[in-house]
């Protein structure tokens, strides 16, 4: 694909991510509209726009053909790290009324668990350990560092199994998924660490060692700029933020589950197995996380590569839209679990165990 082509396709991410960096950064300093106005473009304006025409894009290709995919990832961490300190800030006060700090703790809340999230995915998945641990330090500055073994070693290996605490079963709510999702995948991650010690097959710092020290040190920042009472708004922010993570996969692999082999093993990770979301602004705004059936089939493919055919299971509404209505249990499984049962009907799919 000609580079000319590429920087184009990678212009409509650039602008729907970092538009709303310059509205988070103008909130937390100025408040007022600035505050309102960050709040409306993540939610507001992202579901209106999902509604116009989608905008056109040719298939993709591997990683060396998207060099602006990369360089947009790291401005867009960049970004995050300079955001999250300014969103304690701006939190503790500032000159801020309690309507200016509501809207920019939600309006911060929502890039950091839509965008910082996606683009931390991205990078946990790059070839390149400056741009691997990149990512990671985003999810460590979010107080869910463990995110990067546990994404990695346990989601993509058991993604709609029982083994995989981040794929909920049919029948299960968000708010029974997300302690579990949180608390499981810190163990089944650290046990997969553990193990590969135990292997020998790993001498370097242990992960979570990082991961910990990461948190404490971001902690204590956190106090440095506001106080107790920034420690606190720092973590009600991480905790905001990693939620809509886990939002995410608990929408994205719902009622979804692989076939388990007579050897105790499980089928491939197939299409089937995720739902996606054809939206185009949340697309670009989530670096193509809602594309989630190629992703599982193909983790190293970059962002703009990822891909939607007709096999794939489709949310009704876009993604950020259904992780909305997740978070109300009756109105979510009416919607949901006809879904399910019919894509069972079709695949001879295996109940979910929970």
């Amino acid at each position: 694909m000609p580079r000319q082509k590429t920087s184009h396709i990678i212009r409509y991410f650039a602008v729907s991510t970092l538009a709303p960096v310059a509205l988070l950064a103008l909130g937390a300093v100025f408040g007022g509209l600035w505050a309102l106005a960050a709040l409306l473009y993540m939610t507001a304006l992202a579901y209106s726009l999902d509604q116009l025409v989608a905008l056109a894009r040719d298939p993709a290709d591997p990683e060396a053909e998207f060099p602006d995919a990369n360089a947009l990832s790291v401005m867009l961490a960049l970004a995050h790290f300079a955001l999250l300190p300014l969103a304690i800030w701006g939190l503790k006060g500032a000159g801020h009324g309690f309507l200016e700090r509501a809207a920019m703790f939600f309006a911060m809340g929502l890039f950091f668990g839509q965008v910082s999230n996606s683009n931390a995915h991205e990078l946990i998945h790059r070839t390149d350990p400056t741009l691997r641990r990149l990512g990671t330090w985003i999810y460590i500055t979010l107080l869910f560092g463990h995110h990067a073994t546990a994404h990695l070693r346990v989601h993509h290996r058991y993604a709609a199994s029982p083994l995989d605490p981040n794929s909920a079963p049919l029948g299960m709510s968000f708010y029974r998924f997300l302690p579990r999702a949180w608390l499981g995948s810190f163990r089944a991650g650290l046990r997969e660490e553990n193990a590969l010690r135990a292997r020998g097959k790993s001498d370097d710092l242990h992960p979570y060692v990082l991961y910990l020290g990461g948190a404490l040190t971001c902690l204590a920042l956190a106090a440095i700029i506001g106080g107790a009472a920034g420690v606190v708004k720092y973590i009600l922010l991480a905790g905001y933020a990693s939620s809509q993570l886990m939002l995410s996969d608990y929408v994205q692999h719902y009622g979804l589950a692989r076939e388990q082999r007579a050897d105790g093993g499980f089928e491939p990770v197939g299409p089937a197995h995720s739902w996606n979301a054809p939206q185009w602004f949340t697309s670009f705004l989530m670096l193509n996380a809602p594309r989630h059936s190629d992703h599982h089939a193909n983790p190293m493919r970059p962002y703009p590569a990822l891909e939607l055919t007709e096999e794939m299971p489709t949310l009704p509404r876009s993604l950020p839209a259904m992780a909305t209505l997740a978070l109300v249990p009756p109105l979510w499984r009416r919607v949901m679990d006809p879904r399910v049962a019919r894509l069972r009907a079709q695949e001879t799919m295996p109940a979910a165990r929970p």
